[in-house]
This record gives C-alpha cells, sequence and structure tokens, in this order.
C-alpha cells in the first residue's frame, strides 16, 4: 500500500485507543500515544464537583457498576473496574498522562460542564498548555455556546449526527473551530461547504481502511477512531508538532 504523508490529516484517537484498551481510561491514552496519534479524544462529566472520563449515562456497560452515572459520588466511582482493573480518570489525570504531547479533544457530556471544563482548561494554561491543544466538543451546542461565552479563546466543535438543513448555520452562530460530522452521512458537499466557511472538519468514528481512504479523499482535516495505527499507516505523521490547526 502507498503511503502518502499528510500532516494536516489528523488521527484523533477516540476514547483513548478503544480498539485496545478499555475506553477513556489512562491505559487507552497511553496506547493512543503509544501508537502515535496527533489527538486523543475523551468524554467528560461533571459529577459530585470533579471531572470524571466517561462515555456513558450509566454504568453498566464500562465498569462494575450499576446505574446513572449522575448523583454518584466521586468515591464509589473511583472504586468501579473500568476495565482491566482500571480506574474511572479525572480529565486532570488524563491531561496530566498527554503531558502536551499532542493535542486534546473534551468532548462534554450531560448538563453544566461547560464551565468546570473552561476552569480545568485555564489550569493547565497556567502550566504551559498553549490554547491550541484544546478543543471542546459536544453534542450540546447549548454547553458550548457557554465555552464561547466564558472564554472566547478556546476552541469548540460541534457534533452531529445528521446533515443540518443548513450546513453551517448552527456553527457560525456560535463561532466553531470545527464540525464533527458523522461517517455515516458526511460527503464532500458537506466538506466543502465548512471549508468555505473556515470550519475544519473532523470525522467520527472511523475505522475501517476503505472508510479511512474515502474520508481523506473528501478532504476532511482528519478522523476519529479506535484503531489509530490504521490511519496512521497509510497517513504517517509528519513534524509531530502537536496543536489544532
Amino acid at each position: 500500500m502507498e503511503q502518502v504523508t499528510d500532516r494536516d490529516f489528523l488521527c484523533i484517537g477516540h476514547r483513548g485507543a478503544m480498539g485496545h484498551a478499555p475506553e477513556n481510561t489512562l491505559a487507552s491514552v497511553r496506547k493512543a500515544l503509544e501508537l502515535g496519534v496527533h489527538g486523543v479524544e475523551v468524554d467528560v462529566y461533571h459529577v459530585d464537583g470533579r471531572l470524571v472520563v466517561f462515555h456513558d449515562d450509566r454504568l453498566e456497560r464500562t465498569t462494575n457498576g450499576a446505574g446513572s452515572i449522575h448523583g454518584q459520588t466521586f468515591e464509589y466511582l473511583r472504586s468501579l473496574d473500568a476495565g482491566n482493573g482500571e480506574r474511572i480518570p479525572t480529565l486532570a489525570e488524563v491531561l496530566d498522562t498527554i503531558d502536551r504531547k499532542v493535542c486534546v479533544n473534551v468532548e462534554l457530556k450531560g448538563p453544566s460542564t461547560a464551565r468546570p471544563v473552561v476552569e480545568c482548561i485555564d489550569a493547565f494554561r497556567d502550566r504551559g498548555w498553549r490554547d491550541d491543544l484544546f478543543l471542546v466538543s459536544s453534542f450540546d451546542h447549548r454547553e458550548l455556546a457557554e465555552v464561547r461565552r466564558v472564554d472566547p479563546l478556546i476552541k469548540i466543535g460541534v457534533l452531529l449526527t445528521g446533515p443540518p438543513v443548513d450546513d453551517t448555520a448552527i456553527e457560525s452562530a456560535i463561532g466553531a473551530y470545527s464540525v464533527h460530522p458523522s461517517a455515516a452521512f458526511v460527503d464532500r458537499r458537506f466538506v466543502d461547504d465548512a471549508h468555505a466557511h473556515g470550519l475544519r472538519v473532523f470525522v467520527f468514528t472511523v475505522d475501517h481502511p476503505d472508510e479511512i481512504v474515502r474520508v481523506h479523499r473528501l478532504g476532511a482535516d482528519g478522523i476519529f477512531t479506535n484503531y489509530p495505527e490504521r490511519v496512521l499507516r497509510r497517513f504517517p505523521s509528519g513534524d509531530g508538532t502537536p496543536g489544532w490547526r
């Protein structure tokens, strides 16, 4: 297979590298870094005053716990096995693990997550993290608007599961940096329209080699994947400088 070097086609590890390790755990994040991703995506809830890295609104699928994640104590969440003996990490622990090696996409899950995430990002700025290392995304566009209101320097990405009537109306209204469409509907028209409005396009979740090539040919700027090695085998990284651009 011919290799194409394209630094601008970003390989973003989905929930770390969940094809290889339990999703949204430090083991998954470490595996993503080991594989050479350009960025890492994780999901974040605000529970019991802490930012915990977790995807579902219930605990059963990925842990040995039960019930909704909402209303749980942090102590209980930390007692759970999130897979292979891993614990549910905090956002700060994930950022410490990444340590500015790559950029980070924080997906907001659940209500009232925007402000605590902004506060966490601000704390890591004080530790030397640049603004271009952070991207905050969500399907909840009101939460994204809150991020923009509280801190206009943070890049935001709009998640979409289906094609909107007006391709860029939502993104333009909240000053988004990027749009994150599902691979199930993204096409050349969508990508071209987003680029015409100055938006980057990062497509989720793309694992099959044929789909990886298809999305690249559409002109997308990157993909979220559970298997980063499949992307990097075809599109190896260039200079390795981390950042969203």
